[in-house]
């Protein structure tokens, strides 16, 4: 039942955050900025001043897939936010190169994450079939399986621990930016920028809830004996 209920909250908190991204996204894509500016040249300009020049930026299909991509210099736009004229696509445009700023500057949370990422892919490829595997060939016993699990998730909790001032600190950095280049000029824009990025970051808030869920869950009978599982 503890198990039923954990995973029935941090679902809803993860399918919360996700709505509501979508729905201030939705609206704030829907303003065109005085700047007449688009995501894409908006990036451009912020990389430019920032004297990067070797990032590239390009377009894709993904609505909401945006994302800075350290290991190839890779800065990806979906097709609204690269044409589009909203503080929505400013705003993400400006997140996405706060990581390229970080990454130039050799952002220490930011060196850790990606230090982390194969652990992390590891750690969540045993989350996934472990529980499979031991329920199906009964090899492993519960309280190793719950040690293994509890490695697992506490990996993927850090990684997302660290993940949230990594997001933060890229969403600080486009807010200043927008601002001091004049991307954004009204208090409608300015309050666009705010409100997608505050959206935005309550998924990463809610990835490490659930992590931090999963691990305590599997911790728990590791320092009770088993004791909390009968």
């Amino acid at each position: 039942m503890t198990f039923l209920l954990i995973a029935i909250v941090t679902m809803a908190l993860s399918l919360w955050a996700a709505a509501r991204v979508k729905r201030v996204y939705r609206k704030y894509s829907e303003l065109p900025v005085r700047s007449g500016l688009t995501g894409a040249e908006a990036a451009y300009q912020i990389l430019g001043a920032a004297g990067i020049r070797d990032v590239e930026i390009v377009e894709h299909d993904e609505m909401l897939g945006d994302h800075y991509d350290p290991m190839k210099k890779r800065l990806v736009l979906s097709r609204d936010n690269y044409h589009g004229s909203s503080p929505a696509a400013l705003g993400v445009a400006a997140h996405e190169c706060g990581h390229a700023l970080q990454h130039a500057q050799a952002y220490a949370p930011l060196q850790w994450r990606m230090a982390a990422v194969g652990a992390t892919t590891f750690a969540s490829q045993i989350v996934m079939w472990l529980p499979i595997f031991g329920i199906f060939t009964g090899l492993i016993a519960p309280m190793t399986g719950a040690a293994i699990m509890a490695a697992a998730w506490g990996m993927i909790m850090l990684f997302n621990l660290v993940t949230l001032p990594v997001e933060f600190d890229a969403s600080r950095r486009a807010k200043a930016v927008l601002l001091r280049m004049n991307m954004v000029n009204s208090h409608e824009e300015r309050e666009g920028v705010e409100k997608v990025l505050n959206a935005a970051a309550l998924t990463y808030v809610a990835a490490f809830v659930t992590s931090l869920a999963y691990l305590l869950w599997h911790l728990l009978p590791l320092l009770l004996g088993g004791r909390s599982r009968e």
